[in-house]
């Protein structure tokens, strides 16, 4: 394809699949399919991990310089977002939730170089509602106790109970399907635009369409909406674990 028709665009039709297998192997007869997925997780742990040993290099008290400041600004404004939100007794709490935060916008966002978004496979953002939920009712069994725990299962009365169950394992799946579904309509309806924009440049003949609007629709379901929904996700996973210990206090 030359650059003239790169241009004008695809006139073959939209196809969105799920994340390529790269290789698969064998462990005592379980096959393990490295898939995209986990290829472009593990680039983003290393572009992470080194982003973090240049910030933290050569750290100064006085003096310091501007990679230093950039640092400690944002340290500084995860722990405050998280004694805000939680309160001061999770303070340490804050870089589960850098973390979490850093993951989910990256995998967003790494579909503006042309690789597939993480978020955009179930398996990511579902991995990381289950480890909240783990941490959840692991808060309510430490506060309140194992007895205490699986007594507000049956309050205010034991008929709640089956509903009281149904209700805690549907958080982790609300989390996980509310980002994944953001994520995957915003690349499956930008597919589409294009495809629909490619269509018509290819009956006017002009390549307007496929240049400037498919940039301005990226800007707002890879860039906005990415950073929105990384920012919701890490809301509701310090509302729910303050409220299974406020929950638990009471």
């Amino acid at each position: 394809m030359n650059f003239s028709d790169f241009l004008r665009g695809s006139p073959d039709g939209v196809n969105v699949s799920g994340p390529k297998i790269v290789c698969s192997f064998d462990i005592g007869g379980i096959t393990i399919n490295l898939t995209e997925t986990i290829v472009v997780s593990w680039i983003i742990i290393l572009a992470v991990t080194l982003l973090l040993l240049w910030l933290t290099s050569d750290l100064k008290t006085k003096n310091i310089s501007k990679k230093q400041a950039v640092a400690e600004w944002a340290v500084k404004t995860v722990y405050n977002l998280v004694d805000d939100t939680m309160g001061k007794h999770w303070h340490w709490f804050a870089p589960y939730i850098a973390a979490l935060f850093t993951f989910s916008i990256l995998g967003s966002l790494i579909s503006m170089i042309g690789l597939r978004s993480v978020t955009a496979d179930f398996n990511a953002p579902l991995t990381w509602a289950l480890i909240t939920f783990v941490i959840i009712h692991g808060t309510n069994i430490k506060t309140h106790g194992l007895g205490g725990y699986f007594k507000g299962y049956v309050d205010p009365v034991p008929v709640m109970l089956p509903i009281n169950v149904l209700s805690e394992l549907a958080t982790p799946v609300s989390m996980s399907l509310r980002h994944f579904g953001n994520v995957v309509s915003g690349m499956v309806i930008t597919s589409l635009l294009y495809y629909a924009l490619s269509l018509i440049t290819a009956k006017i003949g002009v390549a307007f369409c496929t240049i400037g609007i498919p940039a301005v629709l990226s800007l707002y379901f890879d860039l906005f909406s990415g950073f929105m929904q990384a920012f919701i996700f890490i809301m509701l996973t310090m509302v729910y674990i303050s409220n299974a210990d406020a929950r638990s206090e009471s």
